[in-house]
């Protein structure tokens, strides 16, 4: 464990901290050098159970020997950078309310068809941009059964610091790539597609033919409009939750939620 005391916000080693931007940890050109950012010992403890590889800490000092000493003894050799509460505030732009951030590799893009390969539910996700939206699709994604999570590229990037931290660390729990080529196609690899959606055509989520599709993708829209016209066209299936008091939507996190759960696989 090599700890080292920052007294500046230049201090060489800290700018994938402070001063890099998203896009920048993501590194388009190189993905393969690519970086992100979790919070919290609970978080990183996750991450380093799925396997991801950290290549530096930012600590409180007092945490050294207190949250988070289990994290700093499994990242093995990589610095540690630590120093006064206010200046590591400064440095962050925000308060370290878990006490320690970790930087680790971006693991490279998988194949659609290997993520998806023995999975029976997916969700995709289309232009949804909300970083906390996105975090809890993940969280309830992981707790209700959805085996992998595909995203278009008019989506948040799940592995933005807000995200991660939203889902408890869930992202690395649920096996997930981005979607380039159209939702059709995932009729290729044997999925029917339900897109969430309210139309006159619609079916409710409760329908028994849902239940018996051997496997599933459902399709969940932006946070403003929804799905596309050319989505909702596309899909095997229009799917509405029955809602009352003239309600007609829930937020895309809530309604994932409701949707995961009733179109849960049935046991084999």
């Amino acid at each position: 464990m090599a700890v080292i005391e920052i007294t500046s916000l230049s201090h060489p080693g800290v700018e994938v901290f402070s001063t890099l931007t998203e896009a920048q940890l993501r590194n388009r050109l190189e993905p393969a050098k690519g970086i992100f950012i979790a919070e919290s010992p609970k978080v990183i403890s996750v991450a380093l159970d799925a396997g991801y590889q950290p290549t530096a800490l930012l600590c409180e000092r007092r945490h050294i020997e207190g949250d988070a000493r289990n994290i700093i003894q499994r990242c093995g050799d990589i610095p540690v950078y630590t120093g006064e509460r206010q200046l590591l505030e400064q440095l962050t732009g925000y308060t370290l309310t878990r006490g320690v951030l970790c930087a680790m590799r971006r693991p490279s893009p998988q194949p659609v068809a290997d993520v998806c390969r023995d999975a029976r539910r997916v969700v995709v996700i289309d232009g949804v941009v909300d970083t906390t939206n996105i975090g809890a699709i993940f969280r309830s994604a992981a707790a209700l059964g959805i085996d992998a999570v595909l995203l278009t590229r008019s989506s948040c990037d799940p592995l933005n610091r807000r995200a991660v931290r939203v889902s408890m660390g869930s992202v690395f729990l649920v096996p997930w790539t981005w979607l380039d080529a159209p939702i059709s196609s995932l009729n290729d690899l044997g999925f029917k597609t339900a897109a969430m959606a309210l139309t006159d055509d619609s079916i409710p989520l409760n329908a028994p033919q849902l239940k018996t599709i051997p496997r599933l993708a459902i399709i969940m829209g932006t946070e403003g409009d929804g799905l596309s016209p050319a989505t909702i066209q596309a899909a095997d299936y229009v799917v509405r939750i029955p809602m009352s008091h003239h309600v007609d939507s829930l937020n895309v996190a809530a309604a994932s939620a409701v949707a995961f759960w009733e179109l849960r696989a049935s046991l084999p």
